[in-house]
């Protein structure tokens, strides 16, 4: 089949991630498959494709969230009504309310015949602009699919559509937990010398619960004033200014140090996420709203004891015995769970026992469910 997977950003967010491993995973199958990704810096991805890449240009935005996603919209309908006329897909594919909306624009003026949709999650937006572009987003496409039961029954619940579930997957050839040389130069680099050394990824945000976290990780602290926070990521579609300020504040009402007890190195190269894995004792991940959470796979992947939000997603695809679960709105069970992770009875266990979530989920099986799906949807 030809396929074109259309994704908002060349950034690491997880729809991308998802978009370029799904793309990889077909692209091993044998089909014929392209990444349309919409490139705000002209540097593309920072990693390399197997399949086809197509950048599009994505000019300078506007401050206005609404106006912005209004012409993140319009750069992928205007790059591709003209980049269309050499193509011949058989199916597009978007990531993202962004893209969907362009697909459905493209749709209704003839030039694609049918599309669809993975809904990762719904965002609670307050503005009617976004709401609407996201409503659109779902009920426009031919075909929605997502990631977990949870969102399956969203779907259901808010907007009466049946939307298959696919899966995520992790790569195991790049998320091992054999250690390198270049484990111990990125850990000098960014300066890891924490014992121990607690991970999250996805920056500072409110649907990381990253305040929260800050809390719990303030009482581990003062018992272990070794011990390291490490918060890497940030690279994001919104601004959550007024969130990152109250992040920095709160930091310094605790007596934390950034740069010594709390790191933020940003974002981590393709090339150095594996290994930054491996710099840490523990995952640490209380959000509060995902579409699945990648990094979750990543860090059991790499032989991380993990630490989690109690309710889906994460219950749906771990157990109390593979990863430690607290209550993301109470610091206390955040940082009992951090202590918890650390114990040498327990580490181990929680190790051993993930292995099997790690082996049940891989993106050539993402990729053959998808193909049951492409392969109904062009025969319809």
């Amino acid at each position: 089949m030809r396929i074109a997977l259309l994704t908002y950003s060349t950034k690491p967010r997880g729809s991308v991630i998802h978009t370029l491993e799904l793309a990889d995973a077909l692209h091993q199958q044998g089909h014929q498959v392209c990444v349309y990704a919409l490139d705000k810096d002209g540097k593309g991805f920072d990693r390399s494709l197997s399949c086809r890449y197509q950048a599009v240009p994505a000019s300078a935005a506007p401050p206005d969230v609404d106006r912005l996603i209004q012409q993140r919209i319009q750069e992928f309908v205007s790059f591709l009504s003209n980049h269309l006329q050499n193509e011949n897909n058989d199916i597009f594919h978007a990531q993202d309310c962004i893209s969907a909306n362009a697909l459905t624009e493209l749709r209704q003026r003839g030039l694609i015949h049918s599309f669809v949709r993975t809904v990762h999650h719904v965002e609670d937006y307050n503005s009617p602009y976004l709401r609407q572009c996201q409503d659109r987003s779902i009920r426009e496409p031919d075909l929605c699919l997502c990631v977990s039961d949870y969102w399956q029954q969203q779907l259901q619940r808010q907007y009466q559509i049946h939307a298959p579930r696919v899966i995520n997957g992790v790569n195991c050839d790049r998320f091992t937990l054999a250690s390198s040389a270049q484990d111990i130069q990125l850990q000098q680099q960014l300066k890891i010398t924490g014992s121990p050394v607690f991970l999250t990824v996805g920056g500072i945000e409110p649907r990381k619960n990253t305040l929260q976290l800050v809390k719990a990780f303030a009482q581990v602290h003062q018992s272990l004033p070794q011990a390291q926070l490490v918060i890497a990521g940030g690279a994001t579609l919104f601004d959550y200014q007024s969130y990152r300020d109250e992040f920095f504040a709160l930091v310094q009402a605790l007596g934390l140090e950034l740069d010594r007890s709390i790191l933020l190195p940003g974002v981590i190269s393709d090339e150095n996420l594996p290994r930054l894995y491996r710099c840490a004792n523990t995952f640490v991940f209380p959000s509060v709203k995902e579409g699945w959470g990648l990094v979750v796979l990543e860090a059991l992947a790499s032989g991380l004891p993990t630490i989690v939000s109690d309710h889906p997603p994460f219950t749906e695809f771990l157990t109390s015995q593979q990863a430690l679960f607290v209550q993301p709105d109470d610091p206390n069970s955040i940082a009992q769970a951090m202590f918890k992770s650390i114990q040498p009875e327990i580490a181990p266990a929680l190790r051993q026992n993930s292995r099997s979530v790690v082996e049940t989920y891989s993106w050539k099986t993402s990729a053959m469910m998808h193909l049951d799906h492409y392969h109904a949807l062009a025969k319809r």
